[in-house]
Order: structure tokens, then sequence, then C-alpha cells
């Protein structure tokens, strides 16, 4: 704190007048006495630390403490005063100075003199030094001594501090596992844990005073180092005669000594020590050459003296002694025997090692080995020994050993090599064919020695230069594509060596080269077949015989190659995989020799065959009349035999009925009536088609036995509606019944459920499309009605038509029927063939006489209902002789009439241009009966079926025969009721197609 000068002065000035009032009193009081000396005291004396408490304590020599009252000074100033003489404060740095004190007596304030200055010193807390021993890494089971030091001061002890697991500091005292003496704390090695940290402290004994904490010490705590064991020689294996020197090191440490181990013959360690086999020098142990035992094995481990520790013991060595390497001796030619006027060259090696250098001996007369050096005789070319020809001697041995600086030093003695010398051999040249070669094959010439291999072969021919020589590597030559200039002479010869020893030349070989013939494939049954057909490829040769050739087949550009000793190649069961563009070739059985390649042929496989049945003219007939049935198979037409079959039973054709794919109905009966099909077969093995589509014929009789009636007498009827079906007739035979054949391709009884039966009526209470079909009668017997069809339709409007035919010249009316509406109520326009005919509101229309005109496809349309199915009218001729004359006399005057009019025609000019357009006209309607739709019954009258797809995909089919009456007995008494109906219904009708007036598949 700073002190003003004015105060100071005015101190200094007031101590004087004290002292002069106070001698002034002594005097007048007749007494003078010497003043004490104040003497003051530090405690504790001494250096202090901040934050200590020092007492400053003042003593009048030779007076009592209570008479006096204290002044202390610092620096000989008077910062404080005490009533007693001692004061006590706690010390920070700047309390550092010189201090005094000085008493004054209470009673007359009589002052002593002022005391000696004592030095107080203050000093910052001192740190505490921790040091580790040792001060490297610790090797796990080390013991650890830390050793904590406050340099410069001395009368510490210390305090020891551990970090918990939970980061906080406890005091580590004495302990088992803890030794602490003085500065020092050993760690016993159990608890010595690596990541530990450590803390220490001062503290003064007799004072509160402690140093700062000391700076951690972390332990770092290693497993115990591995020594390694390395050979020298460094690589295995160690020779026969060599000494081993193994070297033990611990790497990344130093400071150790180390001892040796071998196993015993009992598989203990015992220790090596020095000795005349073993020299121990630090860190290597040296192994005298006969003390090297194959198998022995040896470790070491390092040990520190300083710390009372051994590190792991090293990994062991495994001496491994091998016998020195053999020196192997090879000549060159590498062959036996050597030939006149050849030289020899053997060559020396030592496989695996290298630097060698090569010593030769051979074997004189006495049975001697004698050392070879180059000579005229003998060349020395570093691992070969060259020996002049004129000094290869039969029977002479030779052999030779190795040398190098490095170890091992010397090889074995190489097994020996006896020369073997004969004649100049001859060899042979034979060729790869036998007799001609065909142009475009491969042929090979062989120049074959038997003597030995690895030669170098020479090859000339007739027109070649011997200089022209070729030359190969191998003991063939190949023409790789022969050609008719190829044919001649031919040589060969072989050479070896350098220079080159030739052979004699083989005999002449002649190669004559003819045209190759060209294969022909051929696929039996055809190249269209199906899955599951035995298919048979065949190779033909031009020219060529069976026998003498093999054979190879090729699919899709030789992707797929098979082989045959014959010329055919069969395909048990094709599947679509096997489709593809087909080759062969032959090969000549005696030098394979091959063939031109045949042209391709494509095998297509489809899936399964499908059988197509068709009837022809159509599928509706009288009796008398001829149907033939056509059955062909899709895609294929080659090769098949064909089945047929009526009612599920097979039929075998015959000569009157015809083969191959048709079967004829000639004349028809009416027991032809039935449901066809036929399947078609080809192959050894029959492979069979699948069943075509049914195909129902329908023969309708002049004098059936009975009639099938039908209520409502139409053939179209609205779904819902009843139907009732009755025979009628005369007949005798019992048991008729109502029989249908639907969409479903099968025939049934009135009594197997779509009806009720009443005696020879079956009833339909409730009709719907499914009742759609052709219906009969049929009795027990076999005999049976005409067929009629019934149309039962979901539209809203049907077209109401006779059952049976209609009869020419007689009247026709038709009626278009609207659901739920009155007939007179229904407005209906009606058409023939596609074409309108006229309007009606009254729903009903009549032709008032039929003749065959009128015969065609009719149907009827309402403007919001919709139209009809359509139907076929079809017109009778009549069989009342009167009926018949009344047309031959019209036509006499209409021919009379005619006659005139020609001549009147030929007179005028005009007359002749209406001519042409009649011929015009009559070529129009015959082009109009030949459209596709027209069918020509058996009598030669044209059904109309134009312009079917139009109208409705529902057609109701009737037909009118118009037959001319014959004067028999027979036909004059048939019934009105055998009126004959044509009716067809077409199964599986694709929709837009008209049943029964196209072809039948």
């Amino acid at each position: 704190m700073a002190v003003s000068p004015y105060l100071l002065v005015s101190i200094v000035l007031g101590v004087k007048c004290y002292r002069a009032r106070v001698l002034v009193s002594l005097v007048r009081a007749g007494r003078v006495q010497e003043r004490p000396k104040a003497s003051l005291i530090l405690v504790p004396a001494g250096q202090l630390f901040i934050g200590e408490v020092v007492t400053l304590r003042c003593d009048i020599q030779g007076h009592t403490d209570t008479e006096w009252r204290y002044s202390f000074y610092k620096n000989e100033y008077q910062p404080f005063y005490s009533e007693v003489r001692e004061y006590s404060f706690s010390v920070v740095e700047s309390d550092s100075g010189k201090y005094t004190c000085r008493g004054e007596r209470r009673s007359d304030s009589w002052r002593s003199e002022i005391s000696d200055a004592v030095t107080l010193t203050v000093s910052a807390l001192p740190r505490a030094t921790l040091t580790v021993e040792p001060e490297s890494s610790v090797f796990t089971g080390e013991s650890v001594t830390l050793k904590c030091e406050i340099k410069g001061y001395v009368g510490w002890t210390y305090q020891w501090y551990k970090q918990d697991p939970w980061g906080g500091l406890i005091t580590v005292p004495q302990s088992v596992h803890h030794t602490v003496n003085r500065d020092t704390l050993t760690i016993r090695g159990d608890a010595v844990i690596h990541g530990d940290q450590y803390w220490c402290r001062g503290e003064r004994r007799y004072r509160t005073t402690s140093s700062q904490i000391s700076d951690p010490v972390t332990l770092t705590v290693n497993a115990l180092p591995r020594a390694t064991l390395t050979a020298d020689p460094k690589w295995s294996p160690v020779f026969s005669g060599e000494s081993v020197t193994l070297k033990c090191e611990i790497k990344g440490y130093d400071g150790w000594t180390y001892q040796w181990y071998k196993q015993d013959p009992w598989r203990r360690l015992i220790t090596v020590s020095q000795s005349v086999y073993h020299t121990i020098n630090r860190d290597t142990l040296t192994i005298r050459a006969d003390t090297v035992i194959n198998g022995d094995q040896y470790w070491c481990r390092g040990e520190r003296h300083d710390r009372s520790i051994s590190s792991q013991i090293s990994s062991s060595v495994t001496l491994t002694v091998n016998a020195l390497p053999r020196a192997t001796l090879t000549a060159d030619p590498k062959w036996s025997p050597v030939f006149s006027g050849e030289s020899v060259t053997l060559k020396c090696e030592i496989y695996s090692y290298d630097g060698w250098t090569y010593q030769w001996y051979k074997q004189d007369p006495w049975r001697r080995w004698t050392a070879v050096s180059q000579s005229v005789y003998h060349t020395v070319n570093r691992d070969t020994l060259t020996i002049r020809a004129d000094t290869v001697i039969n029977g002479d041995q030779y052999w030779c050993r190795g040398e190098r600086r490095l170890r091992p030093t010397s090889s074995q003695n190489s097994d020996s090599v006896t020369l073997t010398v004969e004649e100049t051999p001859k060899p042979e040249l034979t060729s790869s064919h036998k007799g001609a070669a065909l142009i475009g094959n491969p042929v090979v010439l062989y120049c074959k020695l038997d003597q030995s291999a690895g030669w170098r072969f020479y090859w000339s021919k007739h027109t070649q230069s011997p200089e022209n020589e070729t030359k190969t590597e191998t003991h063939s030559y190949t023409i790789s594509s022969v050609s008719v200039s190829d044919g001649g002479q031919y040589w060969c010869r072989a050479g070896r060596g350098t220079p080159v020893y030739y052979t004699h030349y083989s005999d002449a070989l002649w190669m004559n080269v003819t045209e190759s013939p060209k294969a022909v494939i051929s696929i039996n049954p055809d190249n269209q077949v199906f899955r599951g057909e035995t298919v048979t490829l065949r190779c033909d040769m031009q020219g060529g015989g069976d026998t003498e050739w093999r054979y190879s087949w090729h699919k899709d550009d030789y992707s797929h190659v098979s082989f045959s000793t014959t010329k055919e190649n069969t395909i048990s069961f094709v599947r679509e995989s096997h489709s593809g563009k087909y080759t062969c070739r032959g090969e000549r059985r005696s030098d394979s020799q091959t063939s031109e390649i045949s042209d391709a042929v494509t095998l297509t496989v489809s899936d399964r065959a499908q059988a197509v049945l068709r009837a022809s003219p159509q599928s509706w007939l009288s009796e008398g009349d001829s149907v033939t049935l056509s059955c062909e198979v899709k895609g294929s037409s080659t090769g098949w035999t064909f089945s047929w079959y009526r009612d599920k039973d097979e039929l075998l054709s015959d000569s009157s009925r015809g083969a191959g794919g048709s079967y004829t109905l000639s004349p028809a009966a009416l027991n032809h009536t039935g449901v066809y099909a036929c399947r078609a077969t080809r192959g050894e093995t029959a492979y069979h088609t699948q069943y075509s589509d049914a195909q129902p014929l329908w023969i309708t009789g002049v004098s059936p036995p009975v009639s099938l009636m039908v209520s409502p007498n139409r053939t179209q009827h609205f779904n819902f509606k009843p139907l009732s079906l009755s025979c009628e007739g005369q007949s005798d035979s019992p048991g008729w019944r109502v029989r249908q054949y639907t969409h479903s391709e099968k025939v049934s009884d009135c009594s197997s459920g779509w009806g009720s039966v009443t005696g020879p009526t079956c009833n339909i209470s409730s009709l719907s499309t499914s009742h759609t079909g052709v219906y009969w009668c049929e009795s027990e017997s076999g005999e049976s009605s005409n067929p009629v069809n019934i149309t039962v339709t979901n539209n809203n409007v049907i077209l109401e038509s006779p059952v049976h035919p209609v009869t020419e010249r007689d009247p026709l009316t038709l009626r278009c029927l609207c659901h739920h509406t009155k007939a007179s109520d229904c407005i209906a326009e009606f058409y023939k063939d596609g074409l309108l005919l006229q309007t009606q509101t009254t729903g009903e229309m009549t032709i008032r006489t039929v003749s065959k005109s009128n015969e065609g496809l009719y149907h009827c349309k309402h403007p919001e209902k919709g139209e009809s199915p359509q139907n076929w009218i079809l017109v009778r001729v009549s069989t009342n002789p009167a009926d018949k004359a009344a047309p031959n006399l019209v036509g006499v005057v209409v021919g009379v009439g005619f006659a005139v009019l020609f001549i009147i025609l030929l007179i005028l000019l005009w007359c002749y241009r209406a001519n042409k357009g009649l011929k015009q006209n009559i070529d129009q309607m015959s082009q109009q009966n030949r459209q596709p739709g027209a069918e020509v019954t058996q009598n030669g009258h044209t059904l109309r079926h134009a312009d079917v797809a139009s109208g409705s995909t529902e057609v109701t089919y009737a037909e009118i025969e118009l037959k001319t009456k014959k004067p028999t007995k027979k036909r004059e008494m048939a019934s009105v009721n055998a009126d004959t109906v044509y009716s067809e219904l077409k199964h599986n009708t694709d929709k837009g197609n008209v049943a029964g007036l196209g072809d039948s598949d």
C-alpha cells in the first residue's frame, strides 16, 4: 500500500515532539531511565509458503507483556498495531520483507527501542515431481517403483493417489500391493495394470502446508517380448560338414542377455552352455560342424539382470541337414545312340543352386578317372563339354562335379554317361491316307526313325531342288487342303546338332490326288414332322459305297455334331429343339479322308399333328347321293395312312370307297347317318396324329318310316319357351324315341335329361340355346326319321318358317315374330340372301306361288329389336303330274313366241343390241351361281349361300328338295309326311361363321 509523504512527515514530527515531552517530564521528575530494546521473533522461522500463517512476536526485555502495547513495522514503516505482543496472519507472496517492532508503555506512552529487523520470505507452493522406475515400458509381471520429489526443499513427507474406476482420486495407503517408503511407492507385479494413473503430493510436518499435486504417471504394461531365433546359414537345409550359427534377438529392446536351450532325446529342454561343441558370444550360439545333427531343435530366451525378468521363449529352430547336391550329367543329343560323324555335348547341372563351376572327368583305359580340360578334342564352356566327332568313341564314360565359392562349396559326383555310337540311320516315309487322297482333305506325311527322337525333319518333292527342302520340328508334314498339284513323289531325311548331322534320304513315296465325292442328305418321313415322331436322316455318297464310310451329322452350322457308322441317323422321339438345318459328310474308314459336306436340309418339328376332316359336297344329303370325306394333316402331306371312325367305332377303308386321305359313301343310305372322325398314321413306329374334330353326316330318306313333328311348327324358337317333338307316321317298329345332336358333339335321348318323354312325344318345358341342334326319331331296330334342325336364340326376333321343305307352286308365308309382341304389331324388313325384299307393317310376308328362284337364305329385321337368325328355305319339285304338264305347255308357247321375236330382231338393229344385253344378264346370273358359298345338290340345283356374313351369326337351315317324280308305285304312295327336311349343324362354329354353309372343318 502506498503511504503519503505528508503523512510520514507528520508522523516524524509527532515522534520528535513526544520524545521532547517525555524528556521534560523525566527531568522534572528528577529521574531519567534507559529505554529497553524490543526483540522480534517470526514463528515459524525461515521460509514460508503462500497460505501459511506466520506469527510476529515482539518481546520487551525485562518487562511484562501486559504493560505494553506494540507496533509492527515492515520495511521501517508501521503498518499495524497490537494490544498483545503476538500478531498472526496468512501470508501471501507480497508479505515478503524485513519486519521490526517496538513497545509503548500503556501508563505513559514510553517507547522502547525498535527491534532488530527480521526477514520474512514467502514463496509459491512447490510442485511435486513424480518419476517411474523402470522408465520404459513395463512388462507383465514386473513391479513398478514411483518416486516423488520436491526439488530445492527438504523436510517433506508424501501422499500417494490413484484414479478410481469413476475418474476420482483415491489415497493409496500401505498394503500388500503397495509399499510406501518415504518418497517411493512400489507397486507389486500383480497389481500393475495397464492404463492405471498415479499422483503424489508433499506435506510439511508440524505445518499444514501441502505442495501442488504432481502430474499423473500412466502405467504402460506390455506383454513380455518373444525372443526371435534365426539361423546362419539363413536358408535350409544345412549341408553335411557345415557349422551353424544361431542368433537370438528381442527386437525393440536392449540390455538383454540370452540363455540357450536344446531338446534332449527324451524331449526335455536342457540348457546349452559354453563348450568345445557350442560357442556362445553374447547373442549368438555357434554349433560345431560335427555336432550339427538332422532334426535337432534349439530355443533361446532373453533375461534382464537389472529387472529380474525374462522374455518369452523363442520359437524353435529345427536343423535340417542334407547331403551335398548331386550333379546331373546329360548328353546332347539327349538320346542314345550317337551316330558316326556326330559330335557330343555333355551338360552338367546342379538344380536349385547357381554360381557353380564344373570339373569334368573321363575313365581312362586303366579304369581310372582323369580330369578333362580344354583341348583340341574337348571344348569346355562353363557347364558344357563338347567332344569332337573324331573323339567320340563307343563305350567311353564321363562324369562331372560342381564347385562354388558360396555354400555348399562342392557337389557330389554325377552319375556317369556312357557313349553308344552307331551307323547313320535311314528314315521311313509314310502317309496318313490309304490309296488316293481326296481333294480338299488334309494329308499328313510321317518321317519315322526307329533309333531315337528329337530330330528336325527335311521334306522334298520331285518338283523341288534339294536346297529348297521344307523343314519341320516334328516328324510330320501336313498339307491342310490337298489339291491336284500336290500329287507326286516325296522324300524325307532328318538332321540334328550344330553343324547339322543328316540321316540318309528315305525311299520315295508317291501320292495320288482325286476328286472328293459330295454327300447328299435326306429326311424320312418328311422335312415337316411332329413332336414324338421318329425321324431318320440319311446320308448318301455320290459314287461311293456304304461300307467304306462313316458319317458325321451337323446341325445349325456345326453347333451340334454326332457320328454314326451307318448312313442313317435316327431320332426316336423328336422335339421342337430338333428343328434346324442339317448337313452331313462322310469320312473314309481306311484313312479318315472326308467327302464334301452336303447341302443343308431343314427339319421343322411342330407340335402334335392334327387331322382335319371335311365333307364334300356337303354334310346334309339325300338318300342315294354321294359324299366324300377328306382327311388331311395340317402342314404335312407325305407318308400318311388314314383311319376312319363313325360314332367312335373304327371303319376299315375298302377299294369301293377309296384309299389314302378320302372315304367315299356312294350311294349314301339312311344308316350312314352319324358322327365321323379320322386319324392319320405314319412311320415304322406308327406315329398317330390327334383325332380330327367330329364331322356329322345327315342322310334324309324319300319315305322315312316316321316323321318328326315340331310344335310350334317352326325351326326358330325363343329362349325359355316350350317345345314339343313327336314321332308320327305308319311304322311297325317298336320303341321310337326322340334323339338330339348338339354343339357338345354328343348324341343323347330325350330321356337323358334335356326333355321329358310322354309316349312318342318329347317335351321341353323351357328352351335354352344349348338345345340348338339336330333332332330325329329313331327306333330300337335302328330305323330313323329325317333330321330336323332346331335353333334356339336369345335374340328378340325370330323368323317363322316351315319345318319341312316347301313344294314348288305352293304358297309360302314367312312371319317375323318379336318377343312379347303380337305378330301383327311387329314391323319387319324381310331379306333374302342379304338383300331387302320388302317391308311389312304386319310382320308377315307371303309368296303366293313358290318357284325354285325363291330358294335361298332368309331373315327378318325389326328396326328397334334387332334381327332374326338366318334360315335356309328349300323348294322341292312337285310330284303331281298336272303340275309337271303345265310348265311343259307354257314352255312350248313361250318357245314359239321367242322364235317369232327372234326373226323380228334379226331385221331390226336394236333387237340385236337387246339380245346382247340379255346375254350379259345371263352371264351375270351364271357368275352368281358360281360364287363362293354356293353348293350344288345331287340333282344339279344350286343352293345360294351368298351374303351370309352380313346377317346374324345364328342361322336356321331348311332345304326344299326338287325331285323328278318317277313312275314307280313306291314314289306315288309316298305320304305327305315323308317330306325331306335338309338341315345342317356346324359343330364348334366360330363366331361370325355360318354353321354348315362353308367347309366342314
